[in-house]
């Protein structure tokens, strides 16, 4: 006879997940973890009662989401919540299949012998593995009103679509990225390579950073491009023998393989490979549909859905592009696309070395674009027209003018030869832009040509001072 899983065996599991029921603290390895920087933007969302909404926090796998969720747990104790009164179940645990949010929830009260549930907090991980999540996490919202709800997802789109579409004020969304930067540098506790200065920018002299060690603080730039997107990998030496391996494996396949076909009934799931594998190979790079078909063997009428879907998980992100004069153009015929994260090359093809002046250059750009994700009130672009092509361009939402030109360089040669920047001189002067910065390897310097001030930055103290901001920003 086929036997069921158990009520009791449910409450076992339940008992056994939230540790700090009887030890009034959170794990060990999860309380030594150093916090993510975005630990302080998300901890308010949880600790405000007054907000009767449940915290979607959303994010590409290996961020660090089930970590965040876990400090989160431990700072509700320090701030005097009762650790009986915080619930953690892990929803893709195969013991909880067919169980609905509330009879979970239940489950863990009756596990704690109680039936009150005013003042408690309730955390959902991994929810995107229960069917319908989101009209059972809005029936908990309804229903218990002063319960806090909190769950977190992999599938990013899925997870914001269902929550924009069912929960409309009564879910508030976080996304958490992979790393910045910035954060790759207060976690190694590698902050003493960074000394603040300041950059003369649009004839405003602006805050920004210098380093002592430039050699050093390269060496590690590279480590961040080829694994430093997850926290966990950074910390374990063993990993980062072959960070290739756990990326891929535990990253792409599942997300590839397995989260993206059940969420959108991708029948072949080996086409969505290709097509991310060639994207991969050549991130940075300017695509047409045309092109990105005929490279990938994938049909080009599936292009434009496939990348819609490779976007909501995160993996990769979509450039639109803008003529010389700064004008979005009326079709979109081309494109760029960035790897969300430069490590993702990394794990599927080979580490890239601070040499390979190659392969830096897109995954350097790469690497700065992947900065910029983070804002979500911004949106850079690109600039392409006949042989002139400008890397990043800021554009003024109001006036829907060009206000920054960026082109990015793993090189410090073109201080010496400026007139090898025409692309970006030209789009300053059509656009009437003073200034254009140009990153380097380790130069930092400033040059007066063509009209033009040209500000010539190290490539990892910009990705730095992008990072910083845009977490300073978000507070």
């Amino acid at each position: 006879m086929i036997e069921k899983v158990s009520f009791s065996q449910v409450i076992e599991r339940i008992q056994f997940e939230n540790f700090w029921w009887n030890h009034n603290r959170i794990e060990e390895d999860y309380f030594n973890m150093e916090r993510r920087l975005y630990f302080e933007i998300f901890k308010p969302m949880v600790l405000n009662n007054d907000i009767k909404r449940a915290v979607v926090l959303m994010g590409p796998r290996r961020v660090g989401k089930t970590v965040l969720l876990h400090h989160t747990v431990q700072e509700l104790i320090d701030n005097g919540v009762s650790p009986r009164k915080i619930i953690f179940i892990t929803v893709e645990n195969p013991i909880y299949i067919n169980i609905g949010l509330e009879e979970l929830f239940k489950l863990a009260l009756k596990s704690l012998g109680t039936e009150e549930t005013k003042g408690f907090y309730v955390f959902f991980d991994e929810i995107q593995y229960l069917k319908d999540w989101e009209i059972h996490l809005k029936t908990l919202v309804d229903s218990y009103r002063n319960t806090k709800f909190v769950v977190s997802g992999s599938a990013a789109a899925a997870l914001k679509f269902k929550s924009n579409e069912s929960g409309a004020g009564r879910f508030t969304d976080f996304l958490l990225p992979p790393l910045t930067f910035y954060e790759y540098i207060h976690i190694n506790k590698l902050s003493h390579l960074m000394q603040e200065s300041t950059l003369l920018w649009q004839n405003k002299t602006i805050p920004f950073y210098d380093t002592l060690q430039p050699k050093l603080l390269n060496e590690h730039f590279v480590k961040y491009i080829n694994y430093g997107g997850y926290p966990e990998i950074i910390f374990s030496p063993q990993m980062q023998l072959n960070p290739g391996r756990y990326i891929k494996q535990d990253i792409v396949d599942k997300v590839l393989l397995r989260d993206l076909p059940s969420l959108y009934g991708i029948k072949d799931v080996q086409e969505l490979n290709r097509l991310f594998t060639t994207i991969c190979f050549n991130t940075a790079h300017e695509f047409d549909y045309e092109e990105l078909s005929r490279t990938s063997g994938v049909k080009k009428h599936l292009i434009k859905t496939y990348n819609e879907y490779l976007e909501s998980a995160f993996l990769i992100k979509k450039i639109n592009r803008l003529d010389q004069s700064g004008k979005k153009f009326k079709r979109e015929v081309k494109f760029k696309i960035y790897l969300s994260n430069p490590s993702l090359y990394a794990a599927l093809f080979a580490p890239v070395t601070i040499t390979d002046e190659k392969r830096m250059g897109n995954l350097v750009e790469t690497a700065i674009y992947s900065q910029w994700m983070h804002r979500d009130w911004v949106n850079p672009y690109y600039a392409h027209w006949g042989k002139g092509e400008v890397d990043m361009v800021g554009i003024d939402e109001g006036s829907l003018k060009p206000i920054w030109a960026l082109e990015i360089k793993w090189s410090n040669r073109y201080f010496e030869k400026p007139n090898e920047l025409k692309s970006l001189l030209d789009f300053c002067n059509s656009n009437k832009l003073a200034s254009g910065l140009v990153s380097t390897i380790d130069l930092k310097a400033q040059k007066e040509f063509q009209g033009v001030t040209l500000q010539f930055v190290p490539s990892a103290t910009y990705a730095y001072i992008v990072g910083k901001n845009t977490l300073e920003r978000k507070k």
